[in-house]
This record gives C-alpha cells, structure tokens and sequence, in this order.
C-alpha cells in the first residue's frame, strides 16, 4: 500500500500534524491530538487510532491502558492540508483522561469563568494504574 496520501498533508516544523477526534454519529468533538506520519499511517492501517505523544515522545495507541479504544471510521483533511478530523467510535464512552466522555468539558459563562458541564463517568485512577 502506497503512502503519497501523507504526503499531501503539510506537516509542522516537528514533523506534526493537529488531529481532532470526532464521535462517528453525533458529530461530538471528543480530543485533539498530535500525529506524526507513523501515527496516521498506522491508524489508517489498523483502524484504531494512533496518536504521537508529544510528552512521552512515542506513538500512542489510544486505550493502550485504559481500554478506551477509538475505532476509524473515515480520516478528512481540512482544506488548508494542517489539521487531520479522524471520525472514530468511542469505546467505552470515554476519551478524556479526566475520566469523561470527551475532553471539552469547560465552558466559559457569561461572568468569565470556566465552568465545568460534563461529569466524570469513571474515576482515573480505576482506569489508569501506577506503574
């Protein structure tokens, strides 16, 4: 299988590109993350998402330790080439490693501040353990 379709994609200075989750049939924006050439490749490859863990410098397998694994259902470039929309289905429910369904669960009110209005549908430390 060819890899020319990365090449479209106009990737930042560290080799990175902007990759937005969407829950494939409500349309909900779950996370944003970083991908590399590898992680898009291998999301395409394997159906499941791959991201490029900036903070652990490697590949991350979405749900490697929390289960939460999101399955492909279409990968969309937008029309500058600079931001990947994957549109997945969200296994378990849960993508936000606060432990809620997705990652944009603050919302600024009126008075300016962020309120929170998504619960936590599991407690982290239930699904992420020390190692």
């Amino acid at each position: 299988m060819s890899d020319t379709w990365l090449d479209a994609i106009k990737w930042d200075a560290d080799g990175l590109v902007p990759a937005i989750a969407q829950e494939h049939g409500t349309g909900v924006i779950l996370m944003m993350a970083w991908m590399n050439r590898e992680s898009l490749r291998l999301t395409r490859e394997t159906g499941q998402a791959v991201y490029w863990s900036r903070s652990r410098g490697r590949l991350w397998h979405k749900g490697e330790e929390s289960g939460h694994r999101q399955i492909l259902h279409a990968i969309r470039l937008d029309c500058d080439a600079d931001v990947i929309l994957i549109e997945v289905e969200q296994q378990g429910g849960i993508a936000c490693h606060t432990g809620r369904h997705h990652c944009f669960f603050r919302q600024l009110d009126t008075d300016g501040r962020w309120i929170e209005t998504d619960p936590v549908l599991k407690d982290p430390t239930a699904i992420y353990h020390a190692s």
